[in-house]
């Protein structure tokens, strides 16, 4: 006999938790990524809080793959985690981008990662 697993059935509050927290702190950082990048747009210098936050959404993101795939291993639900990988991986980018000056391509890139992480969020709530 097959096992199949009910889609319907809402997902594992255990590992769910911690995508929640990972992802509600991605999002924190990105406000603050925005927040900072708007000062310097307007001549304040904000490059050191900026810098700072990069490596906040570095960790913050890391913490959202690691949660993701957790919580992919229990639910067999890899799309989460696929999308963590993307946006983990887009930090690095990003923070090289930002780094070289080339704002026509970080600017846009900010974006993307902020849909990305939007999306996780609303996922990880809308689950439960």
């Amino acid at each position: 006999m097959t096992r199949t697993r009910d889609t319907t059935v809402a997902a594992p509050v255990s590992t769910l938790r911690p995508v929640q927290a990972a992802a509600v702190l991605s999002v924190l950082v990105l406000f603050w990524q925005f927040l900072s990048a708007g000062r310097m747009l307007v001549g304040e210098e904000a490059t050191g809080g900026h810098g700072a936050g990069a490596i906040a959404l570095h960790v913050t993101t890391g913490l959202l793959l690691a949660a993701t795939v957790l919580h992919g291993r229990r639910t067999r639900v890899w799309w989460p985690a696929a999308l963590a990988a993307a946006v983990f991986v887009l930090t690095f980018v990003q923070a090289a981008l930002g780094s070289s000056g080339s704002l026509t391509t970080h600017v846009p890139l900010a974006l993307v990662l902020t849909v990305g992480v939007v999306w996780l969020a609303a996922w990880s709530f809308r689950t439960t």
